[in-house]
């Protein structure tokens, strides 16, 4: 590959760029008016201007395609979010000759229809949440199911992701009360009605493993993340390895991960999510095939470039280790930055960064999309920065985190970071004590003094000297 379009923006793009600078491979950023000074414009070697559309115009396949081509590009990589999953453009790269970074498009809808991949997993022996055969019809249907495994149950979209199109209902009166309202979220967002219903996991570890797979049949795990701090099903904070999972279990997600790879013919990046119980089974949720947000700290402990091992897989390489060469070491932590309010329910706070300066030091590492003077638009994702802290073991790990959140600083807009300080001070996470209802359990994180800089708070003290002296 001599040059790569990036059809993606923000944090992920400026982290291709990087991947692509390493390979000596140029790269090609798209922009929207929106992001006419963005990061990633800013970083990649070329840049072009896709329409006026803020999100739109990320999500024209074919526009996207015939500006690969007419500038030149020889391959895609989608980033995640957007069109990664999107089976389509996957074909029509193929069709315009350029190689899409990541699955076949077979592979994309086989594990992107969650009950086809219900039933794929079912055939290949990996453990499945009990729930429907396949999509349930209407709401008689689905209270039929419900009473057969049980209450409480989740109500999920059949192409649903990132968390939306879910909702847990603990009885039939909310099931026929919230029924409609996941057909009606799956439509709008993922242009489809069709749901399907799995039995409650209660109090679940929400653990994935990054799988590998090259063209030529060979397949390896690069172990697991423990993702189960999280709000309305959306990661706050991902952890490689998990402190709650010990070798025997490790070992047995990493046999099924690549099963569940194996059994869908997987190429490029991937990961097998389950949802492991207070009894330590383990059951399949989905697989994204695509890169994941917190593939960071997979390679903050083992050293493996997701990234490059992306782009030389698209590109016919053969996986250059083997399972027994992958090893792990120490322990690594990633925060999600968002601009949002954690006291007022994270709600997203766009605008202006005054200020903002990155944590530095031995095991840090922040892939951002931010810089002092920018402007966050309203339209997109509102993570900003992803804080990643590195250490020999989990105390160490802890300690660091915390220093780093106190290093990092991002002014004019709230954000996440004072949660993050609250939840490494709190003595279940430090005990690794947590499932996916700690933060519904621990509302006192929400409540911290603000945060205000060191402009900010010299302005103010100005201002109140002068209206005491009546200036």
């Amino acid at each position: 590959m001599k040059k790569i379009l990036i059809a993606n923006r923000g944090e992920v793009a400026v982290r291709i760029v990087r991947a692509c600078a390493e390979l000596g491979i140029r790269s090609a950023a798209i922009y929207t008016d929106a992001d006419r000074h963005a990061l990633h414009v800013k970083k990649a070697d070329e840049a072009y201007h896709i329409g006026p559309d803020s999100v739109a115009a990320y999500l024209n396949a074919h526009r996207i395609a015939n500006l690969a081509v007419a500038t030149g590009c020889d391959a895609v990589h989608p980033g995640y979010g957007f069109l990664s999953e999107n089976a389509e453009f996957a074909e029509i790269c193929a069709r315009r000759r350029l190689t899409f970074i990541g699955p076949s498009p077979e592979a994309i809808r086989r594990m992107g229809d969650k009950t086809e991949a219900r039933k794929t997993m079912q055939e290949a022996g990996v453990p499945v949440v009990p729930g429907s055969e396949g999509n349930v019809a209407d709401v008689d249907e689905a209270l039929a199911v419900a009473e057969r495994i049980g209450y409480p149950v989740m109500l999920k979209a059949t192409s649903g992701g990132g968390g939306r199109g879910i909702r847990r209902c603990d009885d039939a009166e909310e099931l026929r009360r919230q029924f409609p309202r996941v057909v009606s979220e799956a439509s709008k967002a993922f242009g489809r009605a069709e749901v399907f219903i799995e039995k409650c996991i209660v109090r679940p570890r929400h653990i994935e493993v990054q799988v590998l797979a090259d063209k030529y049949g060979n397949v390896v795990h690069l172990f697991e993340r423990d993702c189960s701090i999280q709000r309305r099903h959306q990661k706050l904070v991902e952890i490689a390895p998990s402190p709650q999972i010990d070798p025997k279990l490790r070992a047995r997600l990493g046999e099924l991960a690549v099963t569940a790879a194996r059994a869908v013919g997987y190429e490029n990046a991937g990961t097998v999510e389950f949802l492991v119980d207070a009894d330590g089974n383990a059951y399949f949720m989905e697989m994204n095939t695509r890169l994941q947000v917190e593939h960071t700290v997979t390679e903050q402990v083992t050293g493996i470039d997701i990234v490059q091992e992306q782009i030389r897989i698209a590109g016919g390489a053969r996986l250059a280790f083997r399972q027994e060469d992958v090893q792990m070491r120490g322990y690594a932590i990633q925060f999600r930055i968002n601009a949002e309010d954690p006291k007022n329910d994270f709600l997203p706070s766009f605008g202006r960064i005054t200020r903002y300066y990155a944590p530095g030091g031995p095991g840090v590492r922040t892939d951002a999309a931010i810089y002092t003077g920018y402007e966050i638009p309203p339209y997109y994702d509102s993570m900003v920065a992803k804080l990643v802290v590195w250490a020999l073991d989990w105390k160490g790990a802890v300690a660091r985190a915390r220093r780093a959140l106190r290093d990092i600083g991002v002014y004019g807009v709230r954000t996440t970071i004072p949660y993050h300080q609250r939840i490494v001070e709190c003595d279940d996470f430090l005990e690794g004590r947590f499932d996916t209802a700690f933060v519904e359990e621990h509302p006192e994180l929400a409540h911290y003094p603000e945060r205000v800089s060191p402009r900010d708070l010299a302005a103010a003290i100005g201002a109140a000297i002068a209206a005491h002296a009546g200036l």
